[in-house]
């Protein structure tokens, strides 16, 4: 489940503010990846202002009522505000606003929520992985088991570092659960309250439940492509985009069919995205990616470029990818040869494909469902345009409104706040899509 990391330097290519030679000859960023790039900076600052806030509150709370459970309460914090590009809460709060959501308290509220539900997965995540570094920092097993070893504790030291790191990770889980339950949800209270609690629940246990199939599957050294796109759809298509979606349109009370685009939107993205986090682990600058580029081999992550190397590389070189798959002590050469017969047998350029198609699949699901012209070719607005009915700025689509979005010329204007909102999934999708050419 390790895609933090990787993630958030996918974001920050996404929305590049480098020129293009320093960028390694990328192109400059268009109208969309810059106006994405100014939304997301600006949720941020907010974002996180409020985050530390919330956070600082709890330790007071905490420093007065229980002070013994401070370590875990710093750790936690610690964790949640050490960085991150906070797509996940973004997602709530510009799909709420793009719905016609008012900005507020209560997608604030559960982008938090997403957020410390994210931190709780990612502190287990490093205990299963043991990962010894996380967003810059000691992963918090490695934290707890150098305190056990500076105090001089009887015991295991790294027993006791996972044991705390579980309850940090705990702790985590039920802040996510506090500001998740104190979300008011306006209009229909009582009815959107029962979705919110539903959808909110339906993030975790698939996220759990693809996280216990991926182990699974690294056990037992193999997969079936539909268990591989199980894995996909479940720990990434669902969990990193899809249900934060929902969460911010059921919220707004979008009708049921931006709803069911949306989610379509969202799926094909968040694979996508899963998907392109495969090739970053293998072939990703390790600078930008903040982990040693092969982790997922040691770890014996089986991914589609492995699943797919296996079927195409004859015995001996399927031999000696199993044998660096799951290997802790890989080596930087072992892994860099492994990851040149992938992408010499066509497993990576297949791999780059099913992106393309991830993306394909989202203009042509929201085009088949509003019934509007969607041309490929244009830029970040497609998506969005196709969900909510051509209205999206001038700034993200990169064209005329006459010219890009004619079909669709009587659609109404959105106000600021929903062009914001459609802006930045439009910029999203754009950014994906550029960043994979």
């Amino acid at each position: 489940m390790d895609t933090d990391t990787r993630q958030t330097a996918q974001a920050a290519q996404i929305a590049p503010g480098t020129p293009p030679a320093a960028a390694g000859g990328r192109p400059a960023p268009g109208p969309a990846a810059e106006r994405f790039a100014s939304l997301l900076a600006r949720f941020r600052a907010r974002f996180e202002a409020e985050l530390a806030a919330w956070l600082a509150a709890r330790r007071r709370a905490v420093e007065a009522e229980l002070p013994e459970a401070l370590p875990l309460v710093d750790a936690a914090a610690d964790l949640a505000t050490a960085g991150g590009k906070r797509l996940r809460p973004a997602l709530v709060h510009f799909t709420h606003l793009a719905c016609g959501g008012a900005a507020g308290e209560s997608a604030l509220a559960i982008g938090m929520a997403v957020e410390l539900f994210h931190a709780y997965l990612l502190v287990h995540d490093d205990v299963m992985d043991h990962a010894a570094v996380r967003r810059g920092l000691p992963a918090a097993h490695e934290r707890f088991a150098a305190l056990h070893r500076e105090r001089g504790w009887g015991g295991d030291d790294d027993d006791f570092g996972r044991s705390a790191a579980i309850l940090v990770g705990d702790l985590a889980h039920t802040w996510a659960a506090e500001l998740f339950a104190g979300a008011a949800a306006d209009g229909d209270a009582a009815g959107r309250r029962r979705e919110l609690d539903r959808v909110f629940a339906a993030l975790g246990a698939e996220v759990i439940g693809g996280q216990l199939l991926e182990l699974r599957l690294a056990a037992q050294g193999g997969a079936s492509e539909e268990e591989l796109l199980r894995v996909l759809r479940l720990k990434s298509g669902r969990y990193s985009v899809e249900r934060p979606i929902e969460l911010g349109a059921v919220l707004a009370g979008a009708p049921s069919a931006t709803r069911a685009a949306l989610a379509r939107y969202g799926r094909a993205l968040g694979e996508a995205f899963q998907l392109q986090d495969d090739v970053l682990g293998l072939y990703g600058d390790a600078g930008a990616v903040g982990k040693p580029v092969g982790g997922d081999l040691a770890g014996g992550k089986y991914t589609f470029l492995v699943h797919l190397a296996l079927e195409r590389l004859d015995g001996a070189g399927a031999a000696r990818l199993r044998a660096a798959l799951g290997r802790p002590e890989l080596a930087a050469a072992e892994a860099a040869a492994a990851a040149e017969s992938i992408r010499a047998c066509g497993a990576l350029e297949r791999v780059r494909e099913m992106i393309d198609e991830r993306l394909d699949e989202a203009r042509t699901e929201l085009k088949a469902a509003f019934g509007g012209t969607v041309s490929k070719a244009a830029s970040g607005g497609t998506v969005a345009k196709a969900a909510f009915g051509g209205t999206v700025s001038k700034a993200a689509s990169g064209d005329t409104p006459a010219t890009a979005f004619a079909a669709e010329s009587a659609a109404p204007e959105p106000g600021a706040g929903a062009a914001d909102g459609r802006d930045f999934l439009a910029g999203l999708i754009d950014g994906l899509g550029r960043r994979r050419r």
